[in-house]
């Protein structure tokens, strides 16, 4: 069935729904905030409850070294270990071993793109550097395969010229520590999107190429062979879309922009035949969005414009409302209750978001939550083992100053 989606008004009137707090008074500070200011961090849920906060941003382009730990039950953070190289624009994976891998993004200053890795080991609250990469790189895809090994492709070397993209790809073996190269994709290609398919493979979606040239191309990654081969083109090309994995194993892509075009097209890849379909149509363009997999089976569509829409994959079909404040750069959670969670972000004037509001998919309507602490985009935030949701650093204000404040909903 498909759900409705009820227009919902901007006026004073509406219920606001849940709390925000800052925890209790942490060990490092009494505001209950990290221990240095941070976006373009990574925050990753440990097994055992804790989240893990990792590197990112301080200022220009000071890269920081340290992680921290937020401790749920007590509502502290603790520092942890430091990293052997400062880095933003990393990528950070759960192994399944419970250990997390941080992997290549920027260093600071003029240091460039970074070809090292690192693991975190929770058991011991330390770090040590893992095998390198072969290729420094940032913006690439990182992709926990079924096998249990992490697929790294493309990215950007050093800056944005076509010299600088690239085609390689490597794959890490948690059991032995070393990266292998693997196929190189056909094309250079960064900021585009994998999806870890059902079937064991993993699709390659779209992304940019040089001179601000955008794919349509997609790829298939066979762990078995190690190579990669073309499947079926996207209708329209596109990076910075939405990418959803459904339940029956198709996967669906979401707007996107292309040429500073914001689209409003919709199609969803079916694995068995290699081909791509429309799906019933957006409302309107949108790009840097959220696609939420609801626990129904549809997937929410919120951000990048003020319409919200619910695709149901069963049926085809797409109903529309409206977010109570437009917003990009923001998160987008699932609670345990099956609603979701949208907090903060960057309004159309292109100033940070204070305001967070809550989505129902059984009665299709949204409704405020009270107001952050501070305005806040380019933050993360982590859903806790007890429900609650841990929004956490980030940048607020017009000069964008960087946050060293958590929150908790």
């Amino acid at each position: 069935m498909a759900l409705v989606l009820a227009l919902t008004a901007c006026g004073p009137d509406l219920a606001q729904e849940g709390t925000w707090g800052q925890g209790a008074a942490a060990a490092l500070t009494s505001t209950a905030t990290l221990s240095s200011v941070r976006d373009n961090h990574t925050a990753t849920l440990l097994p055992d409850g804790r989240v893990l906060v990792v590197g990112g941003l301080v200022s220009g382009s000071n890269a920081l070294v340290s992680a921290e730990l937020y401790e749920p039950a007590t509502g502290t953070w603790s520092v942890t270990g430091s990293l052997a190289q400062g880095r933003f624009n990393h990528a950070a994976t759960l192994l399944p071993d419970g250990r997390v891998l941080v992997t290549g993004g920027r260093g600071s200053g003029e240091v460039g793109a970074l070809a090292s890795a690192e693991l975190y080991d929770p058991a011991t609250g330390t770090w040590s550097t893992t095998g390198a990469l072969s290729v420094a790189r940032y913006f690439h895809s990182v992709t926990l395969l079924n096998n249990g090994k992490v697929l790294v492709a493309g990215g950007l070397g050093v800056g944005v010229t076509g010299s600088n993209i690239l085609a390689s790809a490597e794959l890490y073996d948690p059991a032995t520590g070393t990266w292998a190269t693997t196929g190189s994709m056909p094309n250079i290609r960064y900021s585009h999107q994998v999806t870890a398919l059902l079937n064991g493979k993993a699709l390659l979606v779209g992304g940019r190429a040089a001179a601000g040239a955008y794919y349509s191309s997609c790829l298939l990654y066979n762990p078995a062979t190690g190579t990669w081969a073309t499947t079926g083109a996207l209708p329209v090309y596109r990076a910075y879309a939405g990418q959803t994995l459904l339940p029956d194993g198709r996967v669906l892509v979401t707007g996107g922009s292309n040429a500073n075009v914001s689209l409003a097209t919709a199609v969803a890849y079916n694995p068995a035949t290699g081909t791509w379909a429309a799906t019933a149509a957006m409302a309107e363009g949108r790009s840097f969005h959220s696609a939420t997999l609801l626990p129904q089976g549809s997937v929410l569509l919120a951000g990048g414009s003020q319409t919200v829409q619910v695709y149901d994959p069963a049926t085809g079909s797409s109903t529309v409302g409206r977010l109570t404040q437009s917003r990009s750069n923001h998160t987008a959670t699932t609670l345990p209750d099956g609603r979701v969670l949208v907090v903060g972000g960057t309004g159309t004037n292109g100033f940070a978001l204070a305001t967070s509001e809550v989505f129902d998919p059984t009665t299709g309507a949204w409704a405020p939550t009270p107001t952050l602490a501070e305005a806040r985009q380019l933050h993360t935030a982590t859903p806790l083992d007890d429900g609650r949701v841990l929004v956490v650093g980030g940048e607020n204000g017009t000069s964008l100053p960087y946050l060293a404040s958590a929150e908790l909903y």
